[in-house]
């Protein structure tokens, strides 16, 4: 609620860079008439001030109890997504929540007692991809004060007096006595996820270049490149994580694992298994989703059946699970490749994509007309409903593939080139744009996927173009 107030004012004031393109509730359907309470107040609240409302009610517990997750991961997934799906419809390119300094504080010292690293110390990030968090150096008190200066009223979640959650206990028992110790404590935990943060970030970057080194047959731009579609097979050489410190090492496995696309059942006890498989003259790991191998001088990784994961792993020597019969990417090449991009692309929005000397738009029409509908060349034409935001303009990767429109089956996009009669020397200059999900969706002058055909014009369209000369006016 503060948020929306103080982002009015300064809207206002003339001080907010853009406008406010709506608001977003969620009503996670854990508190029955109180849920529903607060959904009502937040769509009176976008009334008042004349803004649209995304709002959505979702089965919680049930998805928790179907996917044996936790109740908070659950939410929090579930929000997320629908976050990026409404702020898509509300055309907003950021998406900002109220995280405050408490937040952070609460979620530094839950992580700590968890034996987090600096990856999980850095807490709560002020950005992150569209979403922006502009009150977490601010305490949630102050906040309040605020609202009560406005003259404004604000709801209270029940849940958040539960001592039965972790969070509550740190938040009603144990920030107390540190701000009783320590006045200044709890401003100190935040600079500590900030300091945190920025070790974490030169920790991450020398890891992924210590990845590149030991990854056979790859270069550098599919560690810089946080991979849109998981790879199916990834090889790494022995003799080089061995050189690596150990901290360097655990970073380059646990990425090696999220590359395959495990990102949310990573543990540390995998990582340390991996890791512990260096070691060894040999040995075979069944992780969830991933199977790893100890073969001569080389670790080599490879996703296995879905459903074949157990939670945990076998230890070394055990059987392994069958793999999966889809085609490795191709990590090789024969060309050199160009410096990689990856940038973040607005809906509605423009960027300048400097190594392919280009600029890419993009923006939604509401309805269109049959006739009106034309891809080709360098401006494309999407069903709105098809995409998922936000979206991405990249260079192509190994073992990138596409339905192209109109085509029967899925191809890879090295044989898309080929058939186009693209030169070789400008592959790596095509943009790609992909979704959400890591989908591609255009292949900027080049194809548009069948998924994204237009077949409901009325449901209203995306449109893409690239820019060759300069801005667009």
């Amino acid at each position: 609620m503060a948020l929306v107030w103080l982002f009015r004012d300064l809207e206002e004031r003339g001080h907010l860079p853009g406008t406010m393109a709506g608001l977003i509730h969620v009503n996670h359907g854990l508190r029955g008439d109180e849920s529903v309470r607060d959904e009502q107040f937040c769509r009176l609240l976008a009334h008042r001030l004349g803004l649209p409302i995304e709002a959505a009610t979702f089965d919680v517990a049930g998805a928790a109890r179907a996917a044996r997750r936790s109740i908070e991961a659950t939410a929090r997934d579930m929000r997320y997504h629908f976050f990026t799906e409404a702020a898509g419809r509300l055309g907003a390119t950021s998406v900002a929540t109220g995280h405050t300094l408490d937040d952070q504080a609460e979620t530094v010292l839950l992580r700590l007692m968890r034996g987090a690293g600096s990856r999980g110390l850095s807490g709560i990030r002020l950005r992150r991809g569209a979403f922006i968090r502009p009150l977490l150096m601010t305490r949630r008190d102050d906040l309040r004060q605020y609202l009560i200066a406005r003259g404004e009223a604000s709801c209270e979640d029940s849940s958040n007096r539960s001592l039965a959650i972790p969070r509550n206990q740190v938040r009603h028992r144990l920030l107390p006595v540190i701000d009783d110790i320590s006045p200044g404590g709890i401003v100190a935990l935040a600079r500590f996820a900030a300091l945190a943060a920025a070790d974490e970030q030169y920790l991450h970057q020398a890891a992924m270049e210590a990845g590149a080194a030991a990854t056979v047959g790859t270069g550098l731009e599919i560690w810089r490149t946080r991979s849109p579609a998981p790879l199916v097979k990834l090889d790494l050489e022995i003799e080089t994580l061995r050189r690596l410190h150990p901290a360097l090492a655990r970073r380059v496995v646990r990425h090696a694992l999220e590359l395959l696309g495990a990102r949310a059942s990573v543990a540390a006890s995998h990582v340390e298994a991996v890791h512990g498989l260096v070691a060894r003259a040999s040995g075979h790991l069944d992780l969830p989703g991933v199977k790893v191998d100890r073969r001569g001088t080389v670790l080599s990784l490879a996703t296995s059946d879905a459903g074949s994961g157990v939670p945990g792993f076998r230890s070394p020597g055990g059987r392994g699970s069958a793999a999966r019969t889809a085609e490795p990417r191709n990590l090789g090449t024969a060309e050199p490749k160009r410096p990689a991009f990856e940038l973040f692309l607005p809906v509605p929005g423009i960027i300048d994509v400097p190594e392919a000397g280009l600029q890419i738009s993009a923006c939604t029409v509401g309805q269109v007309a049959p006739e009106e509908i034309a891809s080709g060349g360098d401006v494309a034409v999407l069903q709105a409903s098809s995409v998922t935001l936000p979206l991405k303009v990249r260079s192509r990767l190994p073992g990138d593939r596409l339905r192209s429109l109109g085509a029967p089956g899925h191809r890879k996009l090295q044989d898309v080139f080929v058939d186009r009669k693209i030169p070789r020397h400008e592959r790596d200059l095509v943009p790609i744009v992909v979704d959400a999900t890591g989908r591609i969706i255009w292949v900027g002058g080049v194809t548009v996927a069948e998924e994204c055909r237009v077949t409901a014009p009325g449901g209203g369209v995306v449109v893409l173009k690239v820019h060759r000369k300069g801005f667009p006016t």
